[in-house]
């Protein structure tokens, strides 16, 4: 295999080399650079090891908050209890001499309601305490199951997702991205060739090809698990033999993707984000469109315009 660049590293590097380069990634790329050095939260949505928590080391890192603290906290393992006393040494962390840091909740959809009543509640008084402060907190979420549909089923709180969902990175499952593969399984059959202090092997051309038409369903967790058993073993032979070439079961792939221009792909994105934090700015106001037109820094006429344009309610109304 040719060595390429390495797509994983949660470094400030070139985002091409960070996250990969194909197509299903040019536009999230895109938006983590606009977006990093932002305070706007973030939530990352995407299956089970999409690389998730890379993107947020990689968003703690090139952010305003990167010589500050990265928080993680694991929503799935933490009672009622410890969550609260981990959100409020959380909330702090931007404190006590300290004037930044980020929060990272992974898998904030296993969250029960109380714990989601004491994250609203924090992130409220941080809302009405922090906006003299110097010190800044940046919050960043991951999920793997889609938080609208979540909230919609009652499941999740209304206000706390519009407040953790300043700007949602959507992450593409592994079979989405196959472009990738090879420079992932670079990196990672090297990674472990350093860790286990052996010689990285080199793949057939038809062994990629397998790999490639392989469905992931464990995604990069999967296919890094698959380069260490490669790297034991020596060959790729026996680590292959675990795999199940079941057929992909997709709706979206790699050749519909590539159809689809990077600049559509964009506007599409940039379009998302801004209803998003649209409703968002409304949610805060009560749906006080003159406010809320204040606090995203546009004209009031600029606002209607937008709420008819993304078929919103309130584009035709008449004034606040």
């Amino acid at each position: 295999m040719t060595t390429q660049s390495n797509p994983m590293v949660d470094t400030g590097l070139a985002p091409g080399c960070v996250f990969g380069a194909d197509p299903a990634m040019q536009p999230i790329n895109a938006m983590v650079g606009d977006i990093a050095r932002t305070n706007i939260p973030v939530l990352l949505l995407g299956e089970s090891g999409t690389g998730k928590e890379v993107y947020a080391r990689l968003l703690h890192k090139m952010s305003a908050c990167s010589e500050g603290s990265f928080k993680k906290i694991q929503c799935a393992a933490v009672d009622g209890n410890r969550f609260k006393d981990e959100i409020a040494d959380a909330m702090h962390g931007a404190g006590n001499g300290h004037s930044s840091a980020t929060v990272f909740l992974d898998e904030i959809d296993e969250l029960d309601q109380n714990c989601q009543r004491t994250l609203l509640s924090a992130l409220m008084h941080a809302e009405n305490t922090d906006k003299d402060s110097e010190n800044t907190l940046r919050l960043i979420c991951a999920a793997s199951r889609d938080l609208e549909d979540e909230v919609v089923r009652g499941r999740f709180r209304r206000e706390l997702f519009f407040r953790i969902n300043g700007v949602c990175l959507r992450l593409p499952p592994l079979r989405e991205r196959k472009e990738d593969i090879p420079a992932l399984l670079d990196y990672f059959l090297a990674k472990h060739a350093g860790l286990l202090r052996k010689p990285a092997p080199s793949l057939t051309d038809d062994v990629l090809e397998l790999l490639q038409s392989y469905h992931w369903p464990g995604n990069i967790r999967e296919l890094e698990n698959l380069a260490k058993k490669i790297v034991a073993f020596g060959q790729a032979k026996t680590a292959l033999a675990d795999l199940r070439m079941e057929p992909q079961k997709t709706v979206r792939t790699t050749e519909t993707i590539s159809n689809r221009s990077l600049r559509t792909a964009s506007r599409a994105a940039s379009r998302r984000t801004e209803q998003v934090l649209i409703l968002k700015a409304l949610e805060r106001t009560r749906w006080n469109r003159k406010r809320a037109a204040q606090e995203l820094q546009i004209s009031y006429k600029a606002l209607l315009y937008k709420l008819k344009q993304i078929q919103l309610p309130g584009g035709d109304a008449p004034e606040d």
